[in-house]
């Protein structure tokens, strides 16, 4: 059995643990997400922490609860361009008007030459029976008129 010590010293032992795998933490979200900062909010906490002395910067981060390299990164886009450079979007840039509107054409033209072969095949079906229906009514004015 393997004893794990806390730090105030008690031990517990991996077997009472095991309860605990059962029951997640409630407290914590099964699937984490992004957070989202507006380019005004980015701007009022950047121009607030540049107020702050040394000692009032952590408190400002805690109460926020936001982390250093969010400042650095919020800096570097204000340089780049001010509040636009805040609200600068990461990633890829997704597809423009044009791009999109091409896919669009694109799979309309798809699907109409798929209407197109079904109806091309619909007319040779059609051109057969009537071919057919025209033999088989030779066939049977032939055979009246052999009949006496």
């Amino acid at each position: 059995m393997v004893a794990i010590h806390d730090p105030m010293g008690s031990a517990v032992h991996a077997d009472r643990m095991d309860d605990d795998v059962d029951h997640p933490d409630s407290e914590v979200p099964e699937r984490a997400t992004r957070r989202r900062f507006a380019p005004e909010y980015k701007a009022r906490i950047l121009a607030e922490y540049e107020r702050l002395g040394d000692g009032e910067k952590g408190a400002l981060l805690r109460r926020e609860g936001l982390y250093s390299s969010l400042i650095s990164e919020w800096r570097k886009q204000a340089a780049r361009g001010a509040v636009e450079g805040l609200g600068k979007k990461r990633g890829r840039r997704g597809p423009d008007a044009k791009d999109r509107r091409i896919a669009k054409l694109e799979a309309e033209n798809e699907r109409l030459r798929g209407d197109l072969d079904t109806k091309d095949k619909v007319i040779e079906v059609q051109g057969k029976v009537s071919a057919l229906l025209e033999e088989l009514s030779k066939s049977a004015d032939t055979e009246e008129r052999s009949k006496p």
